[in-house]
């Protein structure tokens, strides 16, 4: 690699060549370029140092953030500038999300335009597109077996279509984030089509092997993602001749990132979203980009160092663009992906609260929070400067995979309380009466692992009690909607919703009828959205009505509160009560306590829970009912009914 002192003259002469003017018009940029080179240099030297081509491919690199700096829109810029002056802009208060297909929420990127006041309505202004770019039809994954990475799925519309919406959501004081799938390309990309046609080059992209010595040796360590419907790890390719690693699905070919010239295209397409105008990008399954003989080849000290590399390039060319890491994986690992040491909240800018939400499910079928509680030592660790995605639902599945030592500290067999967890919500074994209407999926029969799926409604009751039109247990799912959702609203971080949930979406389980859909069980929280149905919101009394109203109120509390930012400002309550979580959120003299109860039966809280917090006898006022609750010794219970939840904050 070259000193630093051949590279400033190697960049004096980059700059030259793109016509870049250091002191005037790209003086932000060659600041940015200053301030950001010694860790860039440092990062890819470690990392591809040894390669025969390691200063060319860095100079390649230098040149990447150039000529995307010189290709980004003016408006994008004046953007950075303005995110930049606000500090770090995603911690707001004022940001609330959702998360959708675009063809089964709207249609296309063309007609998406006319569902905003939708959004708008309900207090949305961050909007997670799931993937639009280019996916065979039978194989896309969802759309995360990508063909194309820069040609959006004609069934969503065109390039041109996505830049529309994006003006038209910025005009609007909204944010986009997209996906990038960093691990892997369809077998159908013209990189994989190249490696079946013979060409070395490209072969090299991905972990081929002509036999299965290499691909056994990596077995002995590689756990199986989907063992039910695709087990192991290499898929044998007629055409290459070869074996090539296939860790999610067999049409999925895992990047071989090894390789420099693997990076640089990778890098090349997080700038290209950048300067699409995204505000976050999500990069998929980040724990898995790293592959070493030996491991579980998840979560590897080099899986954070490339997240480290993209992160201080992004930093240079696209600023206002931040990185979530969707690392769905232990609690202690989650954490990492923020960054580590010098490189702390220099990696990830989010990462999904998974572990609150699986704890949240667990909460609410066991009816206690213990075990929720037992994880916060790690949680609340998160960096300052970085933020959670929080949420009570998403495209995927719901994993139980918070560690055992949480259960067992809760006085629980971790093994027969999974147990549990999976009959309840799959209204099996033991649990065949409960009021969830869920499935299992990816059960491992080997290791007794399983994740569950359906849709927010039909786990929380709403389906049964339909079905069975039974007022009194509707009205309880309504009241379980809400507490879920007040739970992830309120804890701290960027509040995300998965579309439909907001007017009580049961399972759709047409999907059984779709052969590129039927083995996947999680298209049953996945429906297409039927807007009378949604429509009926406006009618009072009907459960779309009640559900999108009551999520509508909850989001309006949070932005009128600015305690509701991420500013590390949250602690927990102590268990006064072991079916009631109660959270604090605090900003100078202000507080909020955030209560709620996981119990089918009504819970009582004494005052000495407030005297712990410095409360003394006096008075709360209640955000969500709009009413004052007195606390102290005349008033020594606070009751919340069955599934209920207050929002409470001292009056002066």
């Amino acid at each position: 690699m070259y000193p630093e002192s051949i590279i400033s003259e190697k960049i004096h002469q980059l700059f030259q060549e793109h016509s870049i003017d250091p002191f005037k018009k790209d003086k932000d940029f060659a600041d940015r370029l200053q301030a950001h080179l010694p860790k860039i240099h440092r990062l890819f030297g470690e990392i591809y140092g040894g390669c025969f081509d390691a200063e060319q491919q860095f100079l390649d690199l230098l040149r990447s953030l150039i000529l995307a700096h010189k290709s980004r829109e003016s408006g994008l810029k004046k953007r950075d500038q303005e995110k930049s002056e606000k500090g770090v802009w995603f911690l707001s208060n004022q940001l609330a999300g959702m998360s959708l297909y675009v063809d089964r929420f709207a249609g296309s990127l063309k007609t998406m335009p006319t569902k905003l006041s939708h959004l708008e309505e309900l207090g949305v202004n961050f909007l997670h597109l799931m993937p639009i770019f280019e996916s065979p039809a039978g194989e896309s994954d969802g759309g995360y077996a990508v063909s194309d990475f820069r040609k959006v799925e004609p069934r969503f519309g065109t390039l041109e279509d996505l830049i529309s919406l994006r003006k038209n959501m910025h005009s609007q004081g909204m944010y986009l984030m997209l996906d990038i799938v960093l691990n892997h390309t369809s077998h159908h990309h013209e990189w994989a089509q190249k490696a079946k046609a013979g060409d070395f080059y490209y072969q090299d992209f991905f972990y081929t092997y002509s036999n299965r010595s290499i691909p056994d040796e990596f077995e002995r360590s590689m756990p199986e993602i989907f063992p039910e419907s695709a087990p192991g790890n290499f898929t044998w390719s007629e055409e290459m001749g070869k074996w090539v690693m296939t860790v999610f699905h067999r049409y999925q070919w895992d990047l071989n990132y090894t390789n420099p010239n693997v990076f640089r295209a990778m890098l090349d397409t997080v700038l290209f979203y950048g300067n699409l105008g995204l505000d976050l990008l999500r990069i998929d399954a980040p724990a898995f980009i790293w592959k070493q003989m030996g491991t579980s080849c998840q979560n590897l000290p080099q899986a954070h160092m490339l997240l480290r590399l993209i992160k201080q390039c992004v930093q240079v060319a696209t600023p206002g663009m931040a990185l979530l890491g969707e690392a769905i994986v232990a609690p202690k690992e989650i954490m990492k992906y923020f960054g580590t040491g010098e490189f702390i909240a220099q990696e990830c800018d989010f990462a999904y609260n998974a572990t609150q939400m699986a704890l949240q499910w667990d909460m609410l079928a066991s009816g206690e929070t213990r075990v929720m509680l037992n994880a916060q030592s790690e949680i609340l660790n998160k960096p300052y400067g970085t933020s959670w995605i929080t949420y009570t639902r998403c495209h995927d599945d719901i994993g139980l995979g918070y560690d055992d030592y949480m259960i067992a500290q809760a006085g629980k067999d971790p093994y027969q309380h999974r147990k549990f967890l999976k009959e309840y919500y799959s209204f099996s074994g033991d649990q065949w009466m409960s009021p969830a209407r869920g499935a299992l999926f990816s059960s491992n029969p080997k290791t007794g692992d399983a994740r569950i799926s359906g849709t927010l409604a039909s786990l929380c009751g709403l389906e049964k009690a339909l079905i069975e039109g039974n007022g009194p247990a509707i009205d309880l799912s309504i009241q379980k909607i809400l507490m879920m959702q007040a739970h992830s609203i309120f804890l701290g971080g960027l509040p995300m919703l998965f579309y439909g949930d907001e007017v009580g979406y049961t399972n759709d389980y047409s999907y059984q009828h779709d052969p590129g859909k039927s083995y996947d069980n999680r298209w049953m929280h996945r429906p297409v959205i039927d807007w009378e149905k949604v429509n009926r919101k406006k009618v009072e009394g009907t459960v779309e009505h009640q559900i999108f109203e009551g999520t509508k109120r909850l989001l309006q509390i949070r932005k009128e509160n600015e305690l509701f930012s991420d500013l590390s400002n949250i602690s927990w309550m102590s268990p006064h009560n072991i079916h009631v979580a109660g959270l604090v959120r605090r900003m100078g003299n202000e507080r909020m306590y955030c209560l709620f109860n996981f119990s089918d039966k009504a819970a009582y809280l004494t005052w000495y829970a407030f005297r712990e917090q410095g409360e003394g006898s006096g008075k709360l006022w209640d955000h969500w009912t709009q009413s004052e609750v007195a606390v102290g010794p005349d008033h020594e219970y606070l009751i919340l009914e069955p599934y209920g939840f207050r929002v409470l904050e001292p009056k002066a």
